[in-house]
């Protein structure tokens, strides 16, 4: 029999140990929420920035389950009041009236669709190639496509288009914010949010008073009349609530910053993995991977645990509900203290 040296059976015993040695948050105390959840009968299989595509077809809107079937194989990205959206891996984008449940459109776009907004008559795309454009549904024509620069991986999260008044603003796959006016869309302005070559894609989008809001799973940056501000971290996700903005980091931190990127408020949980975030009424939520919800007091100072069951299928936050595995749960009916 060969010999083994002494050498090789420790970097083995490293190996081995080093496979077998991550570390959960295992809180001291938790408490249940069974008095506030209830089953919606089916699963969530895929995630937009703005809701969720359910095993059944639905989808599950800011709003909440929405009765309408987005078809087989396509996945729900966002919505109007008066239409959704939703797209295949064949590049087609599907506009349904919500009225009659009906598809009124199926743009052929030929590259899958990683986010889209929509806006009155107008959608705002943008594909997996880093191509944008603009789309008018009452005369089914496209007004402008456009490709930023090549990007080689991205984040499974990617932020919808905000329209802003008159304005569009696409979220690019390569760190960046393109605003276009669709009236006028040669003449667009850029917003460089990060300039590295992968996992940069912008994640979240949002508008807060006149301030806008954004990020790439790295940079945290606030935009107004005064300027840039940027935060750089490992983002998990970013909400806004009472005009502070929460960042979760995938270190287990949950800060709070006024729109200056200031730090107000900080907290850690050790080993924690955020699978789902939010903020909203002056309360603070974050689930663990594990299935622990941790809901805390605005300033982050007062918190409790409640013990959800292992995180099995994505979880979604909206409307002040968590849907998770099967089962919505109230989020607004558990307190902190």
């Amino acid at each position: 029999m060969k010999k083994i040296s002494l050498v090789a059976l420790s970097l083995a015993a490293l190996f081995f140990s080093g496979c077998t040695s991550k570390q959960y948050f295992e809180p001291k105390e938790t408490f249940s929420a069974s008095n506030v959840s209830h089953s919606f009968g089916s699963s969530i299989v895929d995630l937009s920035r703005d809701g969720a595509t359910l095993k059944n077809g639905q989808y599950i809107g800011k709003q909440g389950i929405s009765g309408i079937d987005v078809g087989e194989n396509y996945r729900y990205l966002s919505e109007s009041a008066s239409y959704a959206l939703a797209a295949n891996s064949e590049g087609v984008l599907k506009v349904i009236d919500k009225n009659t449940k009906e598809t009124v459109r199926a743009i052929a776009l030929h590259i899958p669709v990683v986010s889209a907004g929509i806006q009155n008559d107008i959608i705002t795309y943008v594909l997996n190639n880093n191509a944008f454009g603009i789309y008018e549904i009452s005369n089914n024509k496209k007004i402008f496509e456009s490709r930023s620069e090549e990007t080689f991986a991205i984040d499974t999260r990617a932020a919808t288009p905000m329209f802003i008044d008159n304005l569009a603003v696409m979220p690019m796959l390569d760190g960046k914010l393109i605003i276009v006016n669709p009236a006028d869309p040669e003449n667009a302005k850029v917003v460089y949010i990060s300039s590295a070559k992968a996992f940069n894609n912008v994640m979240y989008l949002s508008r807060m008073d006149n301030t806008m809001v954004s990020a790439t799973p790295k940079t945290l940056i606030t935009l107004d009349t005064e300027g840039k501000n940027e935060y750089r971290a490992n983002i998990s996700e970013v909400s806004v609530d009472k005009g502070y903005i929460y960042l979760f980091t995938k270190e287990g931190e949950i800060k709070k910053f006024n729109t200056n990127l200031e730090e107000i408020a900080h907290n850690k949980f050790k080993f924690a993995h955020f699978s789902a975030s939010a903020a909203f009424d002056g309360k603070v939520y974050a689930l663990d991977q594990q299935g622990s919800l941790i809901v805390l007091s605005g300033d982050l100072k007062k918190y409790k645990i409640y013990d959800l069951g292992s995180v099995k299928d994505p979880a979604f936050i909206t409307g002040k509900k968590l849907y998770k595995d099967g089962d919505v749960i109230e989020l607004s009916k558990l307190g902190y203290n």
